[in-house]
C-alpha cells in the first residue's frame, strides 16, 4: 500500500517558524517495496494557491507571496503507477519583512565591566491584563545574550540558550511560541531572564566579552487576537520593569551557573523601568532556520565513592549536556555544588585540569524543604560529575544530553562490536557539538565553529543526520565573516578570535575549504543545486585568495607551491607520528599545496553544475599546474616524497588523483603502505589525511591495509581508543590511557587535549560506503551504487539512511561462500550493484535479495 512517509517544508517535517515567502516542499513515499512509476503530484494550500508538479523534491511554491503571522496549511496528493496516497501538513509564518513594533530594551542603571567575566543576568517584567476573551496569542522573543521565557511562571516551550549563536554582527534569530493555552483571563504576568551567552559574555579560550554588545537587551512582541476579532500587541518598551536580583546569581557559558532558590519570587522593589537600547550593531533579524538546542537523552548517574568530601558519580557515557538536581529536604542557605569533567585524575577525582579556565560548576543554594534545580543558560561536556554539599541519601541526580533538534536518519551495524560501538561513539561526538553551531568540542574554554573540523566531517555527518538546515544557518555566518582578501576565519562565528582574523587577506588550507566541502556535502546528501549557488561567489572569492598565496612566494613551478610561512597554517594537525605542533605546521607546504589542487578540481565540478563553463575549465587547469607542481616538487621518479615520508603526504595527492603517471602513482602508493606497516599499521595522519587514508588505499587495491589499519587496536589507532573504554571520538588518537585517565600532552599544546572530539569521527564515511557499500553516484541519491569492500573477517554489515525520497537500506551477509544482499531502494531513485563475483545489475525502486557465490 502506498504511504508518504514525509512530507516536509523548507526541510522540516515539523516546520519552525517561516519568513520565506516561498518556501519548499519535499515528500518521499513508501510502497512496501513494490515500486511503481512516480507519475505526478498536487499541493494545495489553503489559500487556495496550488502547485502541480513531476518532483518529490525542492519544490519551490512560487504563487503569491504569503502572508506573516498567519498559519497555513497544504495538502499533498500523489499518483504512480500502481496507486496513490494522501497527506497534510501545517506551518507558520513569521515577521516575515514586517518592521519590529517592539523596541531593544535593556537596564539603563548597568554597566557591565571586568575581564573575562560574563554579566549579571537581567529579568525583565511586564504584567498585563486582558478583559476579552482569547482566540489566540503569539509571542515572537529575541534577545542580544541569551534569555529564558517565562509567562505565568511556567517556562514557555523547550528550548535552551535561544536564540542561538550567530555572527551577531550580521545575524541574528529569533523564535515564535504559541502561548495560547498558557494565557488566563485577567492577569497575566511575562517575565524574561536575559544572560550574557555568546553575545555578551565570556567566550573564547582568550574569555573575550562584550565583543557583539555592551550589555544584554531584549526584543519581544505578543500578538494577540481576541474572539470579537479584534488584535493587540504587547511589545518591549520603556513600561517594563527590570531586575538584576532574580535567581540567577552567575551564569556563563564555560564556568558554569549559580541559582538561588530563595530569590525565585524577584522582590517588586528590585524592579526599576528598562530603558531603550542602541545596539553596537545592526544584525539583520530573522526567524530561525537553524535547529533549536533541546534534551534528546537521559542518564542516571551511578555513584562510585567518596573522594575528599566529594561525591562521584559516573554517568558511562561521554556527552554534552546539563545535570538536573533533585533535594528531597534542605535548609534554606545550604549550598550544593556540582562540578563536572569528562575524565577521572589518577588518585580517582575530577581531572578539571583538561577543562583549562572553564570551570564547569554548578552552585546551588537552597530554600527550605523539597526543591529541584537545573541550569538554564550553560552547558558542559562530561561523563563524571561531583557533588558536594549533601549526603548521598538526600538527593537524586540525572543528567540530561543537549543537541540541536537534528533528524537522526542513519543506521549502521556489522559483526564486529567494537566497529559498532566506533559508530556509536563517532554519533555521540557530532551529538555533543553540534550545539546551534558545529563546534569543535563541548568541555574545555573553546566550545568554537571550528572550520576545519566540520570541512571533514561534513560527509559522515550528511549520512547519520539531516544537516541541510543547521549547516546552512552556519554557512550563512560563514559567508559573512569573509575577509576582504576572500580568507576566512578560522573559527564561524568568529567572536574575537584573533588569528588569522587579524591578518585581513590571510586564507588557510584545510580550514577555510569548508566553504567548498560542506556545501558539496549538502548537496551530495540532497542534490539541491540552491545550496552551490548561494555559496559559489564565495567559493571562487577564497580560491582566489588561496592561489595568491601560492604564487606570491615563488616563480616557475614553486608559483604553485603554497609556501607561505609554517605559523600561518595548521599543516598536518594532530598527526600522532610526531610529538610537536610545529612540525605539523612545517608540514603545511604538503597539505596547503595539496588542498588548493583539491579546491580548484571541486571548484571546476561545482562550476559545471551551475552552468559556469568557462570557470569550470579554467579552475580544472590551475588545479593540473598545482598537481604537477607538487609531483616535481616533493616526488621523486619513483613516487616517494623527497624529504621526510609522513603518511598525510602521500594520502593526500592520492586522494586528491595529483599523481597521472601510473608507475609513479604506485609507487607513492607501495611507499604509503610501508610506512604503515613499519608503525605497525597506526593512524600516522592529521586532520588533512585521516578522513581520506582509507578510502585512499581500498581505491588503490589495498583494502587489505585499510581493514588493518581499522581493525587495530594499538595505539594510536580508532579501535584503541575503543578498547579502553572510550565513548567518544578522542581529539587525539592516544589521548586515553588504558586506565582511563589522560596522557599528559607533550606536544606544545598545553592541556588540548578533548575526549569528545569528531573530526576523526569523519572515519564513519568509510564504514558507509566501503563497508556497508553504500555509494551516492547522483546527488540526492538520485542514483545509488551499491558495492561493499568486504574484508576484515566480518561477517554481515547493514544500514540505513534517508534520502530526499525515502528510506534507502542495504544488509548484507555471508554464509560460508554465499553472499546475501538486501536492498531497499525508494521511489524516484534508480541503483547499480557491483556484486563480490563480479556481476553487475541495475535496479528500479523497490525491495530486492541478490546472491552470488564468493
Amino acid at each position: 500500500m502506498l504511504e508518504i512517509s514525509s512530507f516536509t517544508v523548507n526541510g522540516e517535517s515539523k516546520p519552525l517558524l517561516l519568513d520565506d515567502p516561498h518556501p519548499i516542499f519535499g515528500f518521499s513515499l513508501d510502497n512496501g517495496g513494490e515500486g511503481g512509476e512516480f507519475k505526478s503530484a498536487t499541493i494545495t494550500l489553503d489559500n487556495g494557491a496550488r502547485i502541480h508538479t513531476d518532483k518529490l523534491s525542492y519544490i519551490r511554491y512560487e504563487g503569491k507571496p504569503l502572508e506573516p503571522y498567519h498559519d497555513y496549511t497544504a495538502t499533498l496528493e500523489v499518483t504512480l503507477s500502481n496507486g496513490s496516497a494522501k497527506a497534510s501538513t501545517s506551518f507558520r509564518m513569521g515577521k516575515m519583512d514586517k518592521p519590529w513594533i517592539g523596541q531593544w530594551i535593556s537596564d539603563p542603571t548597568y554597566q557591565f565591566t571586568g575581564k573575562g567575566n560574563s554579566p549579571e543576568v537581567l529579568s525583565f517584567k511586564k504584567d498585563i491584563k486582558t478583559e476579552k476573551p482569547i482566540k489566540e496569542a503569539y509571542a515572537y522573543v529575541t534577545a542580544m545574550g541569551v534569555y529564558r521565557f517565562e509567562l505565568n511562571g511556567e517556562k514557555v516551550g523547550d528550548r535552551y540558550l535561544a536564540p542561538g549563536f550567530t555572527s551577531y554582527e550580521h545575524h541574528l534569530q529569533y523564535q515564535g511560541y504559541d502561548v495560547t493555552e498558557s494565557f488566563k483571563g485577567g492577569a497575566n504576568s511575562i517575565l524574561v531572564h536575559v544572560a550574557g551567552g555568546w553575545a555578551v559574555g565570556s567566550f573564547v579560550f582568550s574569555r573575550k566579552n562584550r565583543w557583539y554588545a555592551d550589555r544584554q537587551a531584549l526584543l519581544f512582541e505578543l500578538h494577540i487576537e481576541y474572539e470579537d476579532g479584534s488584535r493587540e500587541v504587547i511589545d518591549s518598551d520603556d513600561s517594563w520593569l527590570v531586575s538584576r536580583e532574580g535567581p540567577y546569581t552567575m551564569s556563563d557559558l564555560y564556568d558554569g551557573e549559580s541559582y538561588d532558590a530563595n530569590k525565585e519570587d524577584i522582590k517588586e522593589d528590585s524592579f526599576h523601568k528598562a530603558g531603550l537600547e542602541k545596539l553596537r550593531n545592526n544584525p539583520k533579524i530573522y526567524a530561525e532556520i537553524g535547529c533549536p538546542i533541546k534534551k534528546w537523552k537521559e542518564f542516571k548517574p551511578e555513584f562510585l565513592y567518596e573522594k575528599d568530601g566529594e561525591l562521584i558519580f559516573d554517568c558511562h557515557q561521554n556527552f554534552a549536556g546539563i545535570a538536573s538536581i533533585h533535594i528531597k529536604d534542605a535548609k534554606k542557605g545550604d549550598v550544593v555544588v556540582i562540578k563536572h569533567a569528562e575524565v577521572l585524575t589518577d588518585e580517582g577525582g575530577l581531572n578539571t585540569a583538561l577543562l583549562r579556565s572553564a570551570k564547569a560548576t554548578l552552585t546551588y543554594t537552597c530554600k527550605d524543604g523539597e526543591q529541584s534545580y537545573e541550569p538554564e543558560f550553560t552547558y558542559m561536556g562530561f561523563r563524571y560529575l561531583s557533588v558536594k554539599g549533601l549526603e548521598l541519601d538526600s538527593f537524586e541526580l540525572t543528567s540530561y544530553a543537549l543537541t540541536s533538534e537534528i533528524e537522526e536518519i542513519g543506521e549502521f551495524e556489522c559483526s564486529d562490536p567494537l566497529l559498532n560501538r566506533l559508530d556509536l561513539n563517532i554519533r555521540y561526538s557530532a551529538r555533543s557539538n553540534f550545539l546551534d553551531i558545529p563546534t569543535d568540542c563541548p568541555q574545555r574554554d573553546e566550545r568554537m565553529g571550528w572550520s576545519g573540523d566540520i570541512a571533514i566531517f561534513a560527509e559522515t555527518a550528511c549520512y547519520d543526520y539531516k544537516m541541510s538546515n543547521f549547516l546552512r544557518k552556519w554557512l550563512k555566518d560563514m559567508r559573512a565573516e569573509q575577509n576582504k582578501g576572500g580568507g576566512f576565519p578560522c573559527t564561524t562565528p568568529i567572536h574575537g578570535y584573533g588569528f588569522p582574523a587579524t591578518m585581513p587577506r590571510i586564507a588557510i588550507d584545510f580550514w577555510g575549504d569548508a566553504i567548498l566541502e560542506v556545501p558539496y556535502a549538502i548537496y551530495r546528501h540532497e542534490g539541491d543545486l540552491t545550496v552551490l549557488k548561494e555559496n559559489y561567489e564565495a567559493m571562487k572569492k577564497y580560491v582566489k585568495a588561496c592561489l595568491f598565496w601560492a604564487k606570491i612566494w615563488g616563480v616557475g613551478k614553486y608559483r604553485y607551491i603554497w609556501h607561505t610561512p609554517a605559523f600561518l597554517h595548521f599543516g598536518d594537525w594532530v598527526s600522532p607520528d610526531v610529538d610537536k605542533m610545529s612540525t605539523w605546521q612545517k608540514r603545511s607546504k604538503y597539505t596547503a599545496t595539496a588542498s588548493l589542487c583539491h579546491c580548484l578540481s571541486l571548484l571546476s565540478e561545482i562550476s559545471s553544475l551551475l552552468g559556469e563553463e568557462n570557470d569550470s575549465h579554467e579552475y580544472k587547469r590551475l588545479s593540473k599546474k598545482v598537481a604537477d607542481a607538487y609531483v616535481s616538487v616533493f616526488l621523486d621518479k619513483d613516487g616517494k616524497l623527497k624529504k621526510e615520508p609522513f603518511q598525510t603526504g602521500y594520502v593526500l595527492p592520492l586522494s586528491f588523483d595529483m599523481i597521472e603517471e601510473k608507475k609513479k602513482r604506485q609507487g607513492s602508493l607501495d611507499a604509503l603502505v610501508k610506512l604503515i606497516e613499519d608503525n605497525s599499521y597506526c593512524i600516522g595522519t592529521g586532520f588533512p589525511g585521516t578522513p581520506r587514508i582509507l578510502e585512499c588505499l581500498s581505491k588503490g587495491g589495498r583494502s587489505d591495509v585499510a581493514y588493518k589499519m581499522l581493525l587495530n587496536k594499538k595505539a594510536p589507532s580508532w579501535l584503541y581508543a575503543v578498547e579502553v573504554g572510550a565513548t567518544t571520538i578522542l581529539e587525539k588518537f592516544d589521548g586515553l590511557l588504558e586506565d582511563g585517565t589522560a596522557r599528559k600532552s607533550e606536544d606544545g599544546t598545553g592541556e588540548m587535549i578533548s575526549f569528545n572530539h569528531y573530526a576523526s569521527g569523519s572515519v564513519g564515511r568509510f564504514l558507509y560506503e566501503r563497508i556497508a557499500g553504500m555509494w551516492i553516484e547522483e546527488a540526492g541519491f538520485r542514483k545509488i551504487r551499491f558495492a561493499p569492500t568486504l574484508g576484515g573477517g566480518l561477517s554481515y554489515c547493514r544500514m540505513k539512511t534517508h534520502s530526499p525520497f525515502g528510506q534507502v537500506s542495504s544488509y548484507w551477509h555471508i554464509d560460508g561462500n554465499k553472499f546475501t544482499y538486501e536492498l531497499e531502494i525508494p521511489i524516484g531513485s534508480l541503483a547499480g550493484v557491483d556484486m563480490p563475483d563480479g556481476s553487475h545489475r541495475e535496479l528500479k525502486p523497490g525491495k530486492y535479495v541478490l546472491e552470488c557465490a564468493i
